[in-house]
């Protein structure tokens, strides 16, 4: 047996960055703590390393060990690739050691074809539902891997809007949709000169070269040079079946962090947004609702989310910064991470860590970064007396044709 590139969410645990990422150990580790993570695997940092030794390829080695890993995804879920029974859909997400900005978006849907959405649209009994995510892969996959720009299919929605009469992308019918994915999969064809791939174990490897691509593109780049984050170290790529977040109104998305990372104050603190998909919260086309407003929704769910943020809080002894998603009232995790937060919280949040006894003080210190440390010492405003506070004055809102006076082309103008 040769080396080993790929591992299941189940073979591997938290202390695996340097080879899964942080957000592929953070799978593992939740997995481990039993907690209910839509299962995959992870393709490891020396898997992304050989493919840059091997000229920008992935050898047959590897590919042969992820095909055996979609076999035993296939085995887990009990769904297959391109199956018209029950078809397995996947997200891919980059994930490297430390998070860095410039990677890689995440694809969603991997797996669909226009055989596999006709199921999904028949056992959902939602063919919207199924036209949505197929028409968002065809656009992810075109952007992110093929590099198609984004403009493009966004112009076609905003098209196909001004046609329906209509102003959001939710009010369009799954006939619509269709016709949009139509359109997509042309858009594709004419700028790439080829069909838009239907075989998921073909789209997969496509979206697994594009993450490895990723570490190299100029904004990656810069961003580790900046940060003396080593070339070497690669990214891994995560590889996770899809959970629903817009199946309907039992299902939605949301992004949550067990305190204020603002303040540091405890209690959670976040969004989330019924009948939508991950990219949807972040992307602020519709506005969420607090996370609070989730308990009236989802009350099962709820408790069983806050049960999981203690057990999470209480196994990294930090502030975490989580991914969810509700299926049909159903929890499922799909990220956590330590949260970032400003220089105040992290003071509060390390305080309170070690009163509540899960640091102790040295470790309590070691949390800090002392260049933050500065930012502390100048005068701040108390938020209470700001808010308490009566305005001195209100600014009138910008308005175009406001200016007066002469306009001066040149200094011999003037």
């Amino acid at each position: 047996m040769g080396k080993k590139y790929v591992y299941l969410f189940s073979e591997g645990n938290g202390s695996m960055r340097e080879l899964l990422g942080g957000k592929g150990a953070n799978l593992a580790e939740m997995t481990n703590l039993g907690l209910p993570v839509p299962q995959g695997f992870t393709i490891s940092t020396e898997a992304c390393t050989q493919y840059y030794e091997d000229g920008q390829q992935i050898n047959s080695e590897i590919q042969a060990q992820i095909m055996e890993y979609i076999e035993k995804m296939e085995g887990i879920t009990g769904k297959k690739f391109g199956d018209l029974e029950n078809p397995l859909l996947v997200s891919v997400r980059s994930g490297a050691r430390a998070s860095m900005p410039g990677m890689m978006d995440t694809i969603l849907n991997l797996g669909l074809n226009e055989q596999v959405v006709d199921v999904i649209a028949e056992k959902s009994n939602n063919p919207r539902l199924a036209w949505d995510c197929y028409r968002r892969f065809i656009q992810m996959y075109s952007d992110v891997v093929m590099e198609v720009g984004k403009k493009y299919f966004e112009q076609l929605i905003d098209k196909m809007k001004e046609e329906k009469g209509v102003t959001q992308d939710v009010e369009l019918s799954a006939e619509d949709l269709k016709e949009l994915a139509y359109q997509f999969k042309a858009e594709y064809k004419e700028k790439i000169g080829a069909d838009f791939p239907d075989d998921p174990k073909e789209q997969l490897m496509g979206a697994i070269k594009a993450v490895f691509r990723s570490w190299d593109n100029p904004r990656a780049n810069v961003y580790r040079r900046d940060n003396d984050i080593p070339y070497s170290w690669g990214t891994a790529v995560n590889v996770q079946s899809m959970a629903f977040g817009n199946m309907g109104d039992d299902c939605g998305t949301g992004v949550a962090f067990t305190r204020d990372p603002a303040t540091g104050e405890t209690g959670l603190f976040g969004e989330f947004l019924t009948n939508a998909q991950g990219e949807d919260v972040v992307a602020g086309v519709r506005t969420p609702m607090h996370i609070d407003e989730m308990e009236q929704k989802f009350p099962e769910a709820f408790a069983q989310f806050k049960e999981v943020c203690s057990i999470l809080e209480n196994h990294y002894r930090d502030m975490q910064d989580m991914e969810f998603t509700v299926e049909h009232g159903k929890l499922y995790m799909l990220q956590t991470r330590n949260g970032k937060r400003t220089a105040q919280a992290a003071l509060k949040i390390a305080c309170d860590l070690v009163a509540e006894g899960k640091r102790t003080k040295e470790e309590a210190v070691a949390m800090i970064d002392p260049r933050n440390l500065d930012t502390l010492l100048h005068p701040q405003f108390d938020p209470k007396a700001l808010k308490a506070a009566a305005p001195a004055a209100k600014a009138l809102g910008a308005s175009p044709g406001a200016a007066c006076g002469k306009v001066v082309f040149s200094a011999e103008d003037a």
